[in-house]
């Protein structure tokens, strides 16, 4: 019996395709996996972290207004 008449000559086109495509499928996953997303807008707090954790710390009342102003002039300087 050859592979041609074993039918087999059929099967191995498909097995290697989708060997192909589950490989692209993985990279990609792996590829947006490591893709960082932009932080999430905080409204009047600016788009950084830290300018939200402190416009936080003022609505909260842990600091005071010229404390706060103080901190944003030297984040507005980085």
């Amino acid at each position: 019996m050859t592979v041609a008449n074993s039918g087999l000559m059929w099967v191995w086109p498909g097995v290697l395709l989708l060997s192909v495509a589950v490989l692209v499928w993985g990279l990609a996953l792996l590829r947006r996996a490591g893709v960082r997303r932009p932080a999430r807008r905080v409204p009047g707090g600016g788009d950084d972290m830290a300018g939200a954790i402190l416009t936080e710390r003022l609505a909260r009342g842990a600091i005071d207004q010229a404390e706060y102003e103080q901190r944003r002039r030297v984040l507005d300087e980085q």
